[in-house]
Order: C-alpha cells, then structure tokens, then sequence
C-alpha cells in the first residue's frame, strides 16, 4: 500500500511538473531572465575547474551522439 501512495505521488509530481514546463507564462519569464554567465576575474582554480567540466561534458555528449 505504501509503495502504491509513493507511486501516486511520483505521478503527481511528474504531472504537475510537465504542465508547468508548458506554461505559456513560465516560458516567457525564462525567456526574460539574462543568460548566465561566468565573470572572467574568478579565481584561477575556479577557471580551471570551469574548463574540466566543460571538456567533461563535451566529452559525454560525443559518446551519447548529442
């Protein structure tokens, strides 16, 4: 029985969850807000670690064929 109310509120939530990534205005105000970007006067060990993660995820996203 708990498993079955723990399943329930997964759909729930996955539900409510798609409606709202429809949303007409959640959409609009994304698409307002800046882009994120990184300022370049972060630490040096920040920039790295920075670069590790972007070439980490180039990597992966060659192997999965994206």
């Amino acid at each position: 029985m708990m498993a079955r109310n723990t399943a329930n509120r997964q759909d729930k939530l996955a539900a409510d969850i798609r409606r709202q990534i429809g949303d007409r205005s959640l959409n609009r105000f994304l698409g307002a807000m800046p882009a994120y970007k990184v300022v370049n006067d972060i630490p040096r060990h920040m920039q790295d670690l920075l670069e590790q993660l972007e070439a980490s995820e180039r990597r992966q996203a060659g192997r999965s064929g994206s």
